[in-house]
């Protein structure tokens, strides 16, 4: 298979593993805390990892350490615990759409913190993308009154944090290998995850001995294996065999999944959201359209 199709493959099954995320953290959290879901989170992916990539650490030099350690925290750890909290308010679908605001955010990131220039289409992508955000969270305040949609901006931090790692790895991280990424990623987590999970009350009685204990840890386990371990090794090498706004383009396709999954678990999604929706993956489409921004537009001076 040639780079190409590889490139549109991995992006097709990362669609679907990580569109299907958002139900099963909503799931998960039927039993567990937000905290007690982030925590274990971390301490399982890391143990997956570690049991089929331990070896890879040795890809990782001493100078790139501080760079693996820091996508660690930004493009995992972060995010899990603002997912985690952000869907106790706000439904799986939404959250899923509202994670497409990462490749908007990627742009930014690239050009303030790396120097990689955008054009005017681009630029308006970003506009149209939030301008789509902010109404997606106002209509769903509207249809769903009983939520509280400023529980939304969490998934907007986490996009932000998506965002700085895929320009952390495109541009720091060339030479470390896929696995050695991932497994990097979580041997420098999983301390604080450690020291988080006792203190969350995640080992009481009044968790372990609940109705939902069980099939709650059971959907965590399904998330780690698949929407953590595998697809983060997937997406770590999507981003070093292409760029880093075509590999977050993964979410054009995440909020058709996660809709999916939130309407077949009862989920109210209107079409106010549809059209707020079209507006956000309009401002994605349009931060992918041009490949070849001129240099001399949005420089960083």
């Amino acid at each position: 298979m040639n780079i190409q199709n590889r490139k549109w493959s991995y992006l097709f099954l990362l669609s679907i593993i990580w569109g299907s995320s958002y139900i099963l953290i909503k799931k998960g959290l039927e039993g567990f805390s937000p905290i007690q879901l982030g925590a274990i989170r971390v301490v399982l992916a890391a143990l997956f990892l570690f049991i089929i990539g331990f070896k890879s650490l040795r890809t990782i030099s001493r100078t790139e350490w501080p760079w693996v350690a820091l996508s660690g925290f930004i493009g995992s750890f972060v995010p899990m615990f603002l997912f985690a909290f952000a869907e106790t308010e706000i439904g799986s679908g939404i959250a899923s759409i509202l994670n497409s605001l990462v490749p908007l955010f990627t742009l930014f990131i690239g050009l303030f913190a790396f120097g990689i220039h955008f054009s005017k289409n681009q630029l308006l992508g970003v506009i149209v993308g939030l301008i789509g955000a902010a109404f997606l969270i106002f209509f769903g305040s509207q249809i769903n009154p009983n939520q509280n949609y400023w529980y939304a901006s969490l998934v907007i931090l986490a996009t932000v944090c998506y965002a700085s790692n895929a320009n952390i790895i495109k541009s720091k991280l060339q030479n470390v290998s896929p696995m050695g990424i991932a497994v990097g990623n979580f041997a420098a987590i999983v301390v604080p995850a450690l020291l988080i999970l006792p203190f969350s009350g995640f080992f009481s009685q009044e968790v372990t001995s609940g109705p939902r204990f069980w099939s709650s840890l059971g959907y965590v386990i399904i998330l780690c294996i698949m929407g953590t371990c595998v697809a983060k090794v997937m997406f770590n090498k999507l981003v070093q065999m292409s760029s880093a706004v075509f590999s977050v383009s993964v979410t054009y396709l995440i909020p058709i999944v996660g809709i999916f999954w939130g309407i077949l678990d009862g989920e109210a999604f209107k079409l106010q959201q549809l059209f707020a929706s079209a507006i956000i993956l309009l401002g994605v489409y349009l931060v992918n359209k041009k490949k070849t921004p001129k240099k001399a537009s949005f420089s960083n001076s």
